[in-house]
């Protein structure tokens, strides 16, 4: 019995190291100090949108890419692009139907260390209730104080079904849009 106990014992510590040395990978995103944003092309002319609420669980360590992990909620209701009609339209049925879908996610536990802070990733985005691979670059810079994770990723729009009756047409609205985002972290 003892040396069950004591085999026991040894698995416990085990696993709470482990554990640990998981939870120490996590990260806070800091809201005000951070962004979520889209360029996309209307009229030849491109505009920018962001994404005024977003929760990002990060768990991230360049030490440990095996165990890291990115899981994104994105309120599409949030869409800021400084013009009102547009961001009606943008809501609305044929772009993002934020009646129906009403978030955006995305998720990549697969990381790969390009060097020199420098990181790419390919994730699984759901938007319009249609889940994609999408590929994203990052850097990622920590201090004493956290850390900040700026990248991006390129897409097309119509892969998601973003675009329905007269805005499946790419003649007044591109097809290609970019994903930027800078999030400040906090151990």
């Amino acid at each position: 019995m003892k040396r069950l106990t004591k085999g026991t014992g040894w698995f416990a510590l085990a696993l709470v190291c482990a554990t640990a040395a998981i939870a120490a990978t996590t990260w806070h995103v800091d809201p005000p100090q951070s962004r979520l944003s889209f360029t996309g092309n209307q009229a030849g002319a491109p505009f920018e949108g962001v994404f005024q609420r977003f929760a990002a669980d990060v768990q991230f360590d360049p030490k440990d890419l095996a165990h890291s992990r990115f899981d994104v909620t994105i309120d599409l209701k949030s869409v800021d692009s400084k013009d009102k009609d547009r961001d009606t339209t943008i809501k609305g049925p044929d772009i993002f139907a934020t009646e129906r879908w009403p978030t955006a996610h995305f998720v990549t536990n697969k990381f790969t260390d390009k060097g020199s802070g420098k990181y790419t990733a390919v994730g699984k985005l759901t938007l319009r209730d249609v889940t994609k691979d999408v590929p994203i670059e990052f850097a990622f810079q920590s201090d004493a104080s956290g850390a900040w994770l700026k990248g991006g990723a390129a897409l097309k729009r119509l892969d998601f079904g973003v675009g329905q009756g007269d805005w499946k047409s790419t003649e007044w609205v591109g097809n290609d849009v970019k994903v930027q985002f800078a999030l400040k972290l906090k151990p």
